[in-house]
């Protein structure tokens, strides 16, 4: 977009605009998200970060609304209770959990969502191991997340991008399909 009016800007330049604004829109567009879903779809992935594999908690909803995220250097059961913990502190309780067998999952949700229904049958949980797809296809051309913030605001900063484009936002209604992105974020320039 800056190249089409004649601005140049160095890559190094829009990377700290990503690390500095991508928080502060994610904020911005907090009162505009739709409510999350009642059944929930958990894993973990992982990404290298300074060349030490960390691990990824996400959390998507029926409709493929990402609900949270959650970058970690280990895949154990505080980690786990951190991440249900914030999900559920800022979502609400979720009626049904849909888990691989992982039994630090098993572990974490039992006590902190006692009444929810926990899924754990073969191929129920390919909804958000799909996604983990599109969040690495999304790392793989870049040249490597050297800090845990800045892994946690860019994997922040694509899902929020994820659910802006599937319309999870009450952002860009009006504009026409390929103008809401930039509609949604002219809305959101005042508030930023």
């Amino acid at each position: 977009m800056l190249a089409e009016r004649g601005i140049e800007v160095d890559h190094v330049t829009l990377y700290r605009w990503v690390q500095r604004f991508t928080p502060l829109v994610v904020e911005a567009a907090r009162p505009c998200r739709h409510s999350v879903g009642d059944r929930w779809f958990v894993d973990e992935t992982y990404v290298k970060v300074a060349g030490v594999w960390q691990y990824v908690y996400r959390a998507v909803d029926q409709n493929g609304q990402v609900i949270d995220v959650f970058v970690s250097t280990k895949r154990d059961t505080a980690a786990a209770t951190r991440f249900f913990t914030v999900a559920i502190a800022v979502h609400g309780e979720p009626s049904e959990v849909t888990t691989d067998k992982s039994p630090v999952l098993a572990k974490t949700i039992r006590p902190l969502v006692p009444g929810a229904h926990q899924d754990t049958t073969h191929y129920a949980n390919n909804c958000v191991e799909n996604d983990h797809g599109r969040l690495k296809a999304r790392l793989r051309p870049m040249r490597g997340l050297q800090t845990d913030r800045t892994a946690s605001v860019i994997i922040r900063g694509h899902a929020f991008m994820q659910n802006l484009r599937r319309g999870h936002y009450e952002l860009g209604v009006d504009a026409l399909s390929g103008l809401i992105v930039a509609a949604a974020f002219d809305e959101l320039a005042p508030v930023v």
